[in-house]
């Protein structure tokens, strides 16, 4: 018997049965990103466009910064231009929230500590059970609690482990926040306690998971650029996942949505979480190189990762690794001398002259991926 509790099962979608989404249970674990730009001035049906390309790379949520009313407003009519489930980023006015679950927002991130009391906390949580928004409990090591922090100092200086004193303390407040709405007979929660650390994210999901069933939003927060942020993440969802611990995440990187939602996808299928769709595999290239595999896999990734098939396709650099070592893929692409070959489960089926351009390249593949 596992010593982390199974998680309750919390439905997610406010006042949208179309955005509806279960965390938790026994359902699959989604996937989360976080939009990168200001609402203001937006070009929202852009963006809403951007949101169906995320989506079908297999992002389930995304989330806004709502710093101000305006960008309230301005993501309520964005929810009506998209079935993607979105989430509203709350800190500090608890006004936002309020005007956020007027319309069709499927949960709000608070920290109930930074919106300035219980009443506040109260008014946020009675709309929130009126309107059928679940709660999404944000703590981090930034955001600690004054007396949490000083234990932190304390450990600091006598040597215990900080790794240790700051997860216990993320922990800490956590269960203090989950604390506060149940008083508040409130129970439609998930909770995340992210830190730029590993140890400290694994330590402090591991104290949170032994104790109550409430759903964990998973992540290393400010993890980095692409490689460092893919590693981190790599390593923490690797630990907790495989345990039983997370039901939602979000590989948080100096980059892109669209990587950050590639990552998470990838690391839940390494990890056996996730079934299905496209896998690219791809040589690193070397001075054989024949084929221009960066520039392919660069302009392909995305449209590839978009599409609602389970194929393998091969990126090879030269005849080495072409059709014979990528002759498990359902469809590959290499270059010898002068010609790019396309072939199918290790068989040539269609040649292209170099001096044709990339174009009729790009062509010929796509005419050749279209029959599988």
């Amino acid at each position: 018997m596992s010593e982390f509790k199974k998680p309750r099962a919390i439905a997610i979608g406010g006042k949208g049965e179309t955005k509806r989404l279960v965390i938790g249970g026994s359902e699959p674990i989604s996937i989360q990103t976080m939009w990168k730009a200001s609402l203001l001035g937006a070009d929202l049906p852009a963006i809403a466009r951007e949101l169906s390309v995320l989506s079908s790379l297999g992002c389930d949520i995304v989330r806004f910064a709502v710093p101000d009313m305006e960008s309230a407003d301005a993501l309520l009519a964005l929810a009506e231009m998209t079935d993607v489930p979105l989430v509203a980023d709350i800190h500090f006015d608890h006004k936002l929230a309020l005007r956020c679950m007027d319309g069709n927002i499927s949960k709000i991130r608070i920290n109930p500590g930074n919106i300035g009391g219980k009443d506040r906390v109260r008014a946020v949580v009675e709309k929130a059970r009126a309107t059928g928004t679940p709660i999404r409990v944000g703590v981090n090591s930034g955001s600690l609690p004054s007396d949490l922090r000083d234990r932190v100092e304390k450990a600091r200086e006598t040597g215990y482990s900080l790794d240790t004193a700051r997860a216990e303390a993320l922990a800490e407040a956590a269960f203090r926040e989950v604390a506060l709405l149940d008083e508040l007979n409130f129970d439609q929660v998930i909770v995340s306690m992210k830190a730029s650390s590993v140890a400290e994210t694994i330590l402090a999901n591991e104290t949170f998971a032994r104790s109550l069933d409430v759903p964990l939003h998973v992540g290393v927060t400010e993890a980095g650029p692409i490689i460092g942020g893919v590693v981190k993440s790599t390593l923490a969802f690797h630990s907790l996942l495989t345990r039983g611990i997370g039901s939602t995440v979000r590989v948080s990187l100096s980059d892109t949505v669209e990587n950050e939602v590639i990552a998470a996808r990838e690391i839940l299928s390494e990890c056996g979480l996730r079934a299905g769709g496209v896998r690219i595999v791809s040589c690193p290239r070397c001075g054989r190189n024949g084929f221009d595999v960066h520039g392919f896999v660069a302009r392909w990734q995305t449209e590839l990762l978009s599409l609602q098939k389970n194929i393998t396709v091969a990126v090879m650099g030269c005849v080495v690794n072409g059709p014979g070592e990528g002759k498990h893929a359902d469809i590959g692409i290499t270059g010898v001398g002068d010609e790019v070959i396309i072939f199918k489960r290790g068989k040539t089926v269609r040649t292209v002259s170099v001096k044709s351009g990339i174009e009729a390249a790009d062509r010929a593949f796509r005419e050749e991926l279209l029959t599988l």
